[in-house]
């Protein structure tokens, strides 16, 4: 059983807290049994986890698949574990995961949801459960916006990260132009508009647009859409938070053309 700190897996596991080391390495850290069960059954590919005995006794089932698919496992002690977890109460398992594991975006786009420079990962982790739970096809996330496997957010994903088509894309505007062609429209939220999000037709493949929480979309991707839509406040109330707002556009959409997710 790994107790020391100073173990080089340690120490690796912990430059995981930062994206940079995401980066370079190509790997990111999955932590929460629930989230480990989705990665198993989305065929994600693990290298490295670490569990405490108490949690190998409670979940000897979900053990012994991960010891069937993963190249290494390790008991480690209740200090190691709260090491190299970046949540305050961890529940008793962490993994190492390639990045190369999220769900290719393929096929024709009925509903799909774009986002610019979105910051905080509750946000984008709660965007991409709710867009999967609405039937989605996919995601597209701007690279200037916060990692798409930053631990937050797949916590807030609650496991709905694995199911969940997503691309970090270098440029939205240019990758939405080929979707325009292949006759997607592209609606935008604004609070200029004079439309309302439940005035629009979403029955045909539609894209939403949603910016940054505190500046909105670019002038340059705003200009991209097709339909601009506000979504109605009450006096003195200045904007909603972005998953919210997601939340209500895709669910109207999903209403006007009843809800029948891809598989």
């Amino acid at each position: 059983m790994l107790t020391s700190l100073q173990n080089p897996l340690v120490k690796q596991m912990r430059k995981l807290h930062r994206a940079k080391e995401r980066q370079e390495q190509q790997l990111f850290l999955l932590e929460g049994t629930h989230l480990l069960e989705e990665a198993c059954m989305a065929n994600c590919p693990l290298v490295v986890v670490c569990c405490t005995p108490l949690w190998q006794d409670h979940h000897a089932k979900l053990w012994d698949a991960i010891v069937a698919r993963s190249p290494r496992t390790e008991l480690v002690s209740e200090a190691v574990l709260q090491a190299i977890a970046t949540t305050v109460h961890p529940d008793g398992v962490v993994a190492v995961a390639k990045r190369d594991c999220l769900r290719p975006l393929n096929g024709a786009i009925r509903m799909g949801i774009a986002l610019e420079t979105l910051q905080d990962p509750g946000n984008l982790g709660t965007v991409i459960r709710t867009a999967t739970a609405a039937g989605a096809d996919g995601l597209w996330l701007s690279a200037d916006s916060v990692d798409l496997d930053h631990p937050k957010v797949l916590r807030a994903s609650a496991g709905q990260w694995f199911r969940l088509p997503m691309i970090v894309s270098p440029d939205l505007q240019a990758d939405i132009q080929p979707l325009k062609q292949q006759g997607v429209r592209v609606v935008s939220t604004s609070p200029t508009a004079t439309i309302t999000y439940w005035e629009v037709d979403f029955t045909p493949p539609t894209l939403i647009l949603l910016g940054n929480e505190g500046a909105g979309l670019s002038p340059e991707l705003a200009a991209a859409a097709d339909i601009n839509v506000k979504i109605p406040l009450a006096v003195g109330v200045e904007s909603l938070n972005v998953a919210i707002a997601a939340a209500l556009i895709l669910y109207e959409a999903q209403r006007q053309r009843g809800f029948n997710p891809i598989p």
